[in-house]
């Protein structure tokens, strides 16, 4: 009976009481005015011509907006020839082309649909977080959300990371909204199609889909149905989802497939990217690759693509421990530093952001990320209850554990704070007793901190890609410290005082 009672708690855990159906918008409004007010400012004063990758994507989007789709023109014999792309992921160049397609193609309409996308993202992170914590920590995270430093100035960047950040709290909100009202298929769908958009945008964004599992397991049924049937529930959840967000994209990799020299699921940029991480000259950050490191025949983006991964593949065999080596850089450049909005403004316009300037602004966004992803840590981590005494010894280590890590990076020589991306997940999934509620919508952030991390070990890092889980650590840092779990007990109530709906669903 016990074993039981045990199962059935652990099975109910993610499932907390669902929140009131349209309960605290009117914070969620005052919310996205708070967002986008400070985003407007940046995106209509600090914008310019996009820079960088902001310029394809710019690029990309006019060639969409005038019917043309995602390419280019080549001359060829003195004729221009329509040449396709797919080598940058299409989607946020297909949502600029609508934008453009019905507002113009002006100086800001980029730039301002990015500031919307930033308010609707806050909106979106503190209805996700009341499925997570309390309502007052729910605030919390739409508040460090909104007021974010890399968040705000990303507004003036035409980037793709806020657009993907967004469909990645989408999706879950979407399904546990679903599963709290009754409806987990209905809500597993909605969570496929936001995910296949966010994969349009950023291919690395289905790899959040089994976590979606999370989040139905311990749904309305969880205290009844047991564990197994939890998983059950998780598992039928995150393959419809998958399948959906796999439907979705299908229609571009059709298109990869008819008009490109080869299939490519979304875009031609992987190959490359393995080899960036892998070639002799890697040095865990971005690096140009050359004719000369191994590809020198000029073919199509498919063709081209697929033989950096075979060179980037053979790299890896031929000195796998060099390549491994390179794993701390990688997850340093991703993670211990922001900087990029910054440069970004910089190279766009370099007489309003002197050295001094750029120095003083990467010193503001470093600081407020590195505190957020320490705070974040504390996210899986409970404060500590007097009994039992197994939970008590288990979370004061794992609390210890955290605050070591952080003065590790405080007072290294390196400065070295990656190491807490990678302790999110690690400790989220350790079954300690006496642990806060680690499955559900946290379970699924820590899940999605562990995809950037090991994405950008694989292949290389810069801080421009932590940004896309910077809402996930948004909400985990609201939930910092909460109460740990008392002895397992079915049915017992969560931290809002509700409990588990008694009703399967699937």
């Amino acid at each position: 009976m016990a074993e039981a009672a045990r199962a059935g708690a652990e099975a109910a855990r993610p499932g907390r009481a669902p929140p009131r159906a349209g309960g605290d918008l009117a914070f969620s409004a005052l919310a996205f005015v708070l967002a986008l007010l400070p985003r407007l400012y940046v995106a209509i004063a600090w914008a310019r011509e996009p820079v960088w990758d902001g310029h394809y994507y710019d690029f990309g989007a006019r060639r969409i907006a005038a019917g043309l789709g995602y390419s280019d023109d080549l001359i060829v014999g003195g004729q221009p020839v329509w040449h396709p792309w797919c080598h940058y992921p299409v989607g946020y160049s297909g949502f600029l082309g609508l934008v453009y397609r019905l507002f113009g193609a002006g100086p800001h309409v980029a730039t301002v649909a990015n500031a919307v996308l930033g308010a609707l993202l806050v909106v979106v992170v503190h209805r996700l977080a009341r499925y997570a914590t309390t309502p007052a920590r729910a605030r919390v995270a739409a508040l460090l959300a909104a007021l974010s430093p890399g968040l705000v100035l990303y507004a003036a960047l035409v980037m793709t990371e806020p657009l993907a950040a967004l469909g990645l709290v989408t999706a879950p909100w979407l399904l546990a909204r679903g599963v709290a009202r009754g409806r987990p298929v209905r809500g597993a769908v909605l969570a496929g199609v936001a995910l296949g958009l966010a994969t349009l945008v950023r291919p690395q964004s289905l790899l959040c889909a089994p976590a979606l599992a999370l989040l139905a397991r311990g749904g309305p049924g969880a205290a009844s149905g047991g564990a197994r049937a939890g998983w059950r529930r998780g598992a039928l959840a995150a393959a419809l989802s998958t399948a959906t967000a796999l439907a979705v994209v299908a229609p571009w990799t059709i298109r990869n497939c008819r008009v490109m020299d080869g299939c490519a699921l979304v875009s031609t940029n992987g190959g490359w990217n393995l080899a960036i991480g892998a070639f002799p000259r890697a040095t865990g950050r971005f690096e140009t690759l050359r004719a000369g490191d191994g590809c020198p025949i000029a073919r199509g983006q498919v063709a081209q693509d697929r033989c950096w991964m075979v060179e980037g593949l053979r790299w890896i065999k031929n000195d796998p421990v060099r390549w491994l080596g390179l794993i701390p850089r990688k997850l340093s450049f991703t993670f211990d530093h922001e900087s990029f909005p910054i440069g970004y403004l910089g190279e766009a316009n370099p007489a309003a952001w002197p050295e001094e300037r750029r120095a003083a602004g990467r010193g503001v966004l470093t600081g407020s990320h590195l505190g957020l992803l320490s705070v974040a840590a504390l996210g899986v981590v409970a404060l500590p209850r007097r009994r039992p005494w197994k939970g008590l010894v288990a979370q004061l280590m794992a609390l210890a554990a955290v605050l070591g890590l952080i003065a590790w990076g405080v007072l290294g020589d390196e400065h070295a704070f990656w190491p807490l991306a990678v302790a999110i997940p690690l400790i989220a999934a350790l079954p300690l007793p006496g642990r806060p509620a680690n499955g559900g919508v946290v379970g699924y952030l820590a899940f999605a901190v562990a995809s950037v991390a090991l994405t950008h070990a694989v292949f290389f890092g810069e801080d421009r890609y932590h940004m896309v889980v910077t809402p996930a650590l948004c909400i985990l840092a609201a939930c910092a410290l909460r109460r740990g779990e008392a002895a397992p007990a079915a049915g017992r109530a969560d931290e809002r005082g509700g409990s588990a709906v008694p009703r399967e669903t699937w």
